[in-house]
C-alpha cells in the first residue's frame, strides 16, 4: 500500500499528513513557538527543527520515513515555471536555500525533504508552487517600461479546484475555459485556458483588495501618500501587503467579525463589503475578456467563500457570465496529495526543475 508524506510548511507551523488510496491515514498541525522569520542564514536551522518534529510525529504513531512510498511538500519561491508535479532535485534545492528570489516559510519543504529522498531512495515532488507562470505575452505589459507584471498566485489551490471541477462534470482539466477566484487574506483572479493559467493578478500587489491588502492603488494617490508621510521601502511593502483592504477600514483581519457586523447592522461593514465584492467581480469581469468571453464556469474558493452574504454580492453581477460553481476552502495537504497521486497513477508526467543563468544584466 503506497504512502505519501504531505508537507505544508507556515510561518510557525508545519501541517503534515500520511495519505494512502484516497484517504488520510492521519493529520497533524505542528506547532513552532519559538520559529522566527525565515532568512537564508536561519533557513537550515529551520529544516534541521521542523524535520525531527516530523520524524517524531511518525514514530508516535507507528510509522517512518522508510514506511513513506513519496514525499510531496508545498512549493516554495522559486524561478517562475509551468503549472504541474516537479521532483525536488538539488537545483531547486540550492535556489531555495539561498533564498535566491525570496525568503519565504514554504523554501523549507523541499529543503528538509530532500535529504530523505536521497538517504531512502523515495520520490521527492512539489506541485504548482506560486511562481506558476503561463502568461501569455501580453499579459507581462504593465503599462511601465522596465517593470513587468509577475505572476504569483494561489495557484496550488486555483490549480487543484481547477482540476476538481472538471473531474465533477466530466471533463479534462486541458479541454476547459474556467475562472478561479481564491478569496483568502489575498485574492487571486486567474483566467484558466485548456489547462494553463493564462493570466492573474498577483494578489500582493494588483486586484481586488481583501482582508489584509490593498490590492490595485490610484498610482498618483500613493506616491503622494509615500513622500508625505516619508514612508520607506519597509513599511510600504507593509502597508500594501498587511496593513490594508479591509483591515484598513475596519480594523479586523477576521472575516467571521466583518460578516457579524454586517449582519447586525453595521453600516460601514456593509459598504466594506460591498466594495471587495464589487472589486471581485469586476476582476472575474476583466479575465472574462482574456478568455474572449468563452468561459465554460466560474469557481470561488478560498476561506472567505463560506461566507454566503459575501458570495451572493458576487454572483449577483457575474452569473450572466457563466455558471458559477462555489468550492469554499482551501484544501492545500489534499491539493499536494492530489498532484502526486496523478504521477503515482501515470495519469500525469513529472517535470524538471532547472536553474535560470545567472546574469550581470539587472532588471529588464
Amino acid at each position: 500500500m503506497q504512502k505519501v508524506l504531505v508537507i505544508n510548511p507556515g510561518s510557525t507551523s508545519t501541517k503534515i499528513g500520511l495519505f494512502t488510496e484516497d484517504q488520510w491515514l492521519y493529520k497533524e498541525n505542528i506547532d513552532h513557538v519559538t520559529a522566527d522569520a525565515i532568512t537564508s542564514d536561519t533557513l537550515r536551522e529551520q529544516a534541521a527543527i521542523r524535520s525531527a518534529a516530523i520524524i517524531t510525529s511518525l514514530q508516535q504513531r507507528g510509522y517512518s520515513i522508510e514506511d513513506v512510498t513519496a514525499i510531496v511538500v508545498r512549493g516554495g519561491i522559486m524561478r517562475p515555471l509551468a503549472g504541474g508535479v516537479y521532483r525536488v532535485n538539488e537545483a531547486m534545492v540550492n535556489d531555495l536555500t539561498t533564498c535566491r528570489y525570496a525568503c519565504h516559510a514554504s523554501n523549507l519543504g523541499a529543503v528538509l525533504a530532500f535529504p530523505w529522498g536521497e538517504a531512502y531512495g523515495i520520490g521527492v515532488f512539489t506541485v504548482d508552487p506560486v511562481t506558476v507562470d503561463e502568461f501569455i505575452p501580453v499579459a507581462r505589459f504593465s503599462g511601465l517600461r522596465g517593470i513587468s507584471r509577475l505572476s504569483m498566485s494561489h495557484a496550488l489551490n486555483m490549480k487543484a479546484i481547477a482540476h476538481k471541477v472538471a473531474t465533477q462534470l466530466a471533463q479534462r482539466y486541458e479541454e476547459m475555459n474556467l475562472i478561479v477566484a481564491h478569496l483568502g487574506s489575498g485574492i487571486s483572479v486567474s483566467a484558466h485556458q485548456n489547462g494553463r493559467m493564462i493570466d492573474v493578478n498577483n494578489a500582493n500587489n494588483e486586484g481586488p483588495f481583501s482582508l489584509e491588502r490593498t490590492g490595485t492603488l490610484p498610482a498618483m494617490a500613493m506616491i503622494e501618500l509615500c513622500f508625505r508621510q516619508g514612508l520607506c521601502e519597509s513599511e510600504v511593502k507593509s502597508l500594501i501587503t498587511s496593513l490594508g483592504g479591509v483591515f484598513s477600514y475596519l480594523g479586523t483581519k477576521d472575516f467571521r467579525a466583518v460578516i457579524a457586523a454586517v449582519v447586525a447592522g453595521d453600516k460601514l461593514a456593509l459598504q466594506v463589503v460591498d466594495a471587495m465584492a464589487y472589486q471581485v467581480a469586476k476582476e472575474i469581469g476583466g479575465m472574462a475578456t482574456v478568455l474572449c468571453g468563452d468561459v465554460d464556469r466560474i469557481v470561488l474558493t478560498g476561506g472567505m467563500a463560506y461566507a454566503d452574504i459575501f458570495v451572493k454580492k458576487i454572483v449577483a453581477r457575474i452569473c450572466s457570465l457563466a455558471p458559477v460553481i462555489v468550492l469554499p476552502g482551501e484544501e492545500e495537504l489534499e491539493a499536494l496529495a492530489a498532484g502526486v497521486q496523478r504521477v503515482l497513477r501515470g495519469e500525469e508526467e513529472v517535470k524538471t526543475y532547472e536553474q535560470e543563468p545567472i546574469t550581470q544584466e539587472g532588471c529588464q
